[in-house]
């Protein structure tokens, strides 16, 4: 019976269908079925192959939309149902769309996949400026620091981030992950970011391997 259930909420990330996905993740909680085994075997392959089928052009971004907003509904009410003893969260995450930006559904999807992935995340919105993300990421104790740079004329905030992190002697104390359409890993390194993200699902790969490396 749980195996039917991990399916259906795969079948209903995949599908973007938000009404259904809240259905499914009630009815396994109200089977008794352990929270994070319906997230883990469930949702979150659901919003994985969403990833995957947005990065190889089969799935478009109103699509993604939906998936992410389905994801989100059910990610919230599993984690109201998980024990507070057994919320173990993979690393915390500051993350936003650089200053003199506005654009940030791709940040925003991101922001979705890392928290049903298992990632605290502080979500700064758009338009932010470095000093604010510094401060944001010391306050919220940070293990990242992730920003997105749509235009190429804010993609020097990337590197501003940098140079203020190195300035303030606090490189070693938080990993950067970059990304935007614009963004290339060309640049991630010539700045000195530790990881570069083409997409979501990716995102979420690179930051996994910046907080444990095996």
């Amino acid at each position: 019976m749980s195996e039917e259930l991990f399916e259906a909420a795969k079948a209903t990330i995949v599908a973007g269908d938000e009404t259904k996905a809240v259905e499914v993740a009630r009815q396994g909680l109200d089977q008794g079925i352990d929270p994070l085994a319906l997230m883990n075997q469930g949702f979150i392959p659901g919003i994985n192959e969403v990833g995957d089928l947005f990065g190889s052009g089969r799935l478009f971004l109103p699509e993604l939309v939906m998936s992410a907003n389905a994801m989100e509904r059910a990610t919230e009410l599993i984690n109201e149902a998980i024990p507070a003893e057994q919320e173990k969260a993979r690393g915390r995450v500051v993350i936003a769309t650089v200053e003199g930006d506005v654009h940030d559904i791709g940040k925003t999807i991101v922001v979705s996949l890392l928290k049903a992935n298992g990632f605290e995340v502080r979500d700064l919105g758009r338009d932010v400026a470095v000093a604010k993300l510094i401060e944001e990421a010391e306050d919220f104790n940070a293990d990242i620091i992730g920003t997105s740079a749509l235009l190429t004329t804010t993609m020097g905030a990337q590197k501003q981030l940098e140079e203020e992190l190195n300035k303030a002697g606090l490189k070693g104390r938080f990993k950067t992950m970059v990304g935007g359409a614009p963004v290339t890993q060309r640049w991630a390194k010539r700045i000195g970011a530790d990881a570069f993200a083409e997409d979501a699902g990716e995102a979420v790969k690179k930051a996994k391997a910046l907080l444990d490396p095996q």
